[in-house]
């Protein structure tokens, strides 16, 4: 009796061990998740803010002697996006720092915020049409984040790589099944010449395809037989027939 006692608490104590070590196996695991969604999100803020500031920063200095107003704009936008920015950094470092477990609840922007981020790039000059076509709904803001996100990088390749008059189609798709995301451009604007080549890394298109990637979707992106370039993110959704 008493061996079948000390087997029966061997077997409890090994239990409870692989029970702790499990925990802490997915414990590990939502670290490293929530820092590669906080990386993200810093790529994503930064990379973006940055480029408009470049941007803004190249027309204040083109316009210093000979357009007061323009020069005004362009200085306002940069102290406008740099107070922005440094908003959405306080936010996610307050996510870092949050070692006590409370962690900071700022709502991170989706869809519905597109068109503030559209109202933006206009500020810069960026011709923009948004076409929405079925209803959204409270259930699809978790993806509607990351469709936000993939829209913000489309349009920050387009400000480095296209210049700020080109010609920008934003499509958003509301399906039962999927939500679409499509943004296209008509190649280098009439004065891309003359903005200045903002550095480039490859993390841009990457993110977008790991934000796809997590709900199990689709991405492609290159450019358009008929010129210009096209990002194209299909999240699929719970509720399909």
């Amino acid at each position: 009796a008493l061996r079948a006692r000390r087997s029966a608490d061997n077997a409890r104590v090994q239990r409870a061990t692989e029970l702790a070590e499990a925990e802490a196996q997915r414990a590990a695991t939502a670290i490293a998740e929530e820092r590669l969604r906080i990386a993200q999100e810093l790529h994503d803020v930064v990379a973006h803010s940055i480029s408009v500031i470049a941007v803004q920063a190249g027309v204040g200095a083109h316009f210093l002697e000979t357009n007061t107003a323009e020069t005004r704009a362009a200085l306002d936008a940069i102290n406008r996006t740099s107070r922005n920015t440094l908003n959405e950094l306080r936010r996610l470092l307050g996510v870092l720092r949050g070692d006590d477990g409370v962690r900071s609840h700022a709502p991170a922007p989706t869809l519905s915020d597109l068109p503030v981020l559209v109202a933006q790039m206009k500020e810069l000059g960026l011709p923009i049409t948004v076409e929405v076509e079925g209803e959204s709904s409270d259930d699809r803001r978790a993806v509607e984040m990351s469709a936000y996100r993939v829209v913000q990088e489309a349009l920050t390749n387009v400000i480095k790589h296209a210049g700020v008059t080109t010609a920008v189609d934003i499509r958003i798709t509301n399906r039962p099944d999927a939500l679409r995301v499509e943004i296209t451009d008509d190649g280098r604007g009439a004065g891309a010449s003359s903005t200045p080549s903002l550095p480039s890394g490859r993390h841009g298109l990457i993110g977008i395809r790991e934000r796809v990637d997590v709900w199990g979707g689709t991405m492609t992106a290159g450019p358009r037989a008929g010129g210009g370039y096209a990002v194209v993110a299909e999240f699929p959704l719970d509720g399909g027939s």
